[in-house]
């Protein structure tokens, strides 16, 4: 079964499991990717191919990835990947 487009569904969707699942983890890409010091709340707003969109104690974040994003299994390698190579 091949992946989804990343449209503006697949994308509300991505922000959904990762504000409802992984909200530490969305603080993290904000602190680490975004260059955010502190920050109390992070919520991932959107993801398009170019880009992750936080929303940071209601501040608008651009976290750019490091390639354009093809399809949904890619958005979800990619932050799995950009998690993995932050220092623990």
């Amino acid at each position: 079964m091949a992946a989804d487009p990343l449209t503006p569904e697949v994308s509300d969707r991505i922000c959904k499991h990762m504000n409802d699942d992984h909200t530490e983890a969305v603080l993290a890409y904000a602190r680490h990717y975004g260059g955010i010091q502190g920050g109390e709340a992070a919520r991932m707003v959107a993801v398009a191919p170019d880009a992750m969109t936080l929303d940071v104690d209601g501040v608008a974040v651009q976290v750019a990835f490091d390639h354009t994003l093809s399809d949904s299994d890619d958005a979800h390698r990619t932050l799995v990947a950009m998690l993995r190579a932050m220092p623990k």
